[in-house]
Protein backbone atom coordinates (compact mmCIF):
# COMPACT_ATOMS: atom_id res chain seq x y z
CA UNK A 1 0.00 0.00 0.00
CA UNK A 2 0.99 3.37 -0.82
CA UNK A 3 1.21 6.35 1.65
CA UNK A 4 -1.41 8.59 0.91
CA UNK A 5 0.68 11.30 1.62
CA UNK A 6 3.94 12.32 -0.35
CA UNK A 7 7.29 12.69 1.52
CA UNK A 8 7.91 16.01 0.08
CA UNK A 9 4.75 17.02 1.98
CA UNK A 10 6.55 16.72 5.21
CA UNK A 11 8.57 19.93 5.85
CA UNK A 12 11.95 19.62 6.21
CA UNK A 13 12.97 22.26 8.19
CA UNK A 14 10.84 20.99 11.14
CA UNK A 15 11.55 17.29 10.24
CA UNK A 16 15.67 17.69 10.98
CA UNK A 17 15.61 15.27 14.68
CA UNK A 18 17.80 18.42 16.52
CA UNK A 19 15.71 20.85 15.11
CA UNK A 20 12.66 18.99 16.43
CA UNK A 21 13.25 18.38 19.17
CA UNK A 22 14.23 22.15 20.15
CA UNK A 23 10.62 22.73 18.91
CA UNK A 24 8.27 20.39 20.71
CA UNK A 25 10.53 21.70 24.29
CA UNK A 26 9.45 25.50 22.83
CA UNK A 27 5.94 24.58 22.46
CA UNK A 28 5.08 23.35 25.88
CA UNK A 29 6.54 26.81 27.52
CA UNK A 30 5.94 30.15 26.11
CA UNK A 31 9.47 31.38 26.33
CA UNK A 32 12.56 29.48 27.02
CA UNK A 33 16.44 30.89 27.47
CA UNK A 34 19.65 29.32 25.86
CA UNK A 35 20.63 27.27 28.63
CA UNK A 36 17.23 25.57 29.44
CA UNK A 37 17.04 24.26 25.71
CA UNK A 38 20.45 23.42 25.84
CA UNK A 39 19.62 20.79 29.06
CA UNK A 40 16.31 19.83 27.58
CA UNK A 41 17.55 18.82 24.13
CA UNK A 42 21.38 17.13 25.04
CA UNK A 43 22.45 19.10 22.51
CA UNK A 44 26.22 20.71 22.08
CA UNK A 45 26.25 24.62 22.29
CA UNK A 46 27.30 24.84 19.10
CA UNK A 47 24.71 22.54 17.33
CA UNK A 48 21.91 24.00 19.13
CA UNK A 49 23.26 27.75 18.19
CA UNK A 50 23.17 26.96 14.64
CA UNK A 51 19.63 25.14 14.57
CA UNK A 52 17.81 28.03 16.25
CA UNK A 53 19.62 30.24 13.71
CA UNK A 54 17.96 28.54 10.80
CA UNK A 55 14.76 28.47 12.45
CA UNK A 56 15.05 32.11 13.61
CA UNK A 57 15.63 32.89 9.94
CA UNK A 58 12.78 30.85 8.80
CA UNK A 59 10.49 33.29 11.33
CA UNK A 60 9.32 29.80 13.05
CA UNK A 61 11.12 30.63 16.36
CA UNK A 62 11.80 34.67 17.71
CA UNK A 63 15.07 35.51 19.28
CA UNK A 64 15.66 37.89 21.91
CA UNK A 65 18.87 39.40 23.04
CA UNK A 66 19.46 40.46 26.32
CA UNK A 67 21.35 40.53 29.21
CA UNK A 68 20.28 39.44 32.89
CA UNK A 69 22.47 40.36 36.33
CA UNK A 70 25.00 41.75 34.28
CA UNK A 71 24.94 37.95 31.73
CA UNK A 72 24.21 37.78 28.08
CA UNK A 73 20.87 36.11 27.70
CA UNK A 74 19.37 34.60 24.86
CA UNK A 75 15.45 33.73 24.75
CA UNK A 76 13.48 31.76 22.14
CA UNK A 77 9.86 31.17 21.84
CA UNK A 78 7.86 29.94 18.99
CA UNK A 79 5.93 32.59 16.47
CA UNK A 80 2.42 32.21 15.57
CA UNK A 81 3.68 30.78 12.05
CA UNK A 82 6.21 28.73 13.77
CA UNK A 83 3.08 26.98 16.19
CA UNK A 84 1.23 26.50 12.45
CA UNK A 85 4.03 24.81 10.83
CA UNK A 86 4.79 22.61 13.83
CA UNK A 87 0.73 21.89 13.93
CA UNK A 88 0.44 20.91 10.26
CA UNK A 89 4.04 19.25 10.74
CA UNK A 90 2.27 16.61 13.26
CA UNK A 91 -0.18 16.31 10.79
CA UNK A 92 1.15 15.44 8.48
CA UNK A 93 3.14 12.90 10.14
CA UNK A 94 0.05 11.53 11.50
CA UNK A 95 -1.43 10.92 8.53
CA UNK A 96 1.85 9.37 7.06
CA UNK A 97 1.68 7.07 10.43
CA UNK A 98 -2.02 6.60 9.72
CA UNK A 99 -1.46 5.17 6.53
CA UNK A 100 1.01 2.65 7.46
CA UNK A 101 -0.36 -1.03 6.94
CA UNK A 102 -1.13 -3.04 10.31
Amino acid sequence: MKPEQPAEDIDRLLHEPARLQALVQLAAVRQADFTWLLNRTGLSRGNLSVQMSKLAEAGVVKVDKRFHNNRPQTLYELTAAGRQSLRRYKAGMQRLLDSLPD
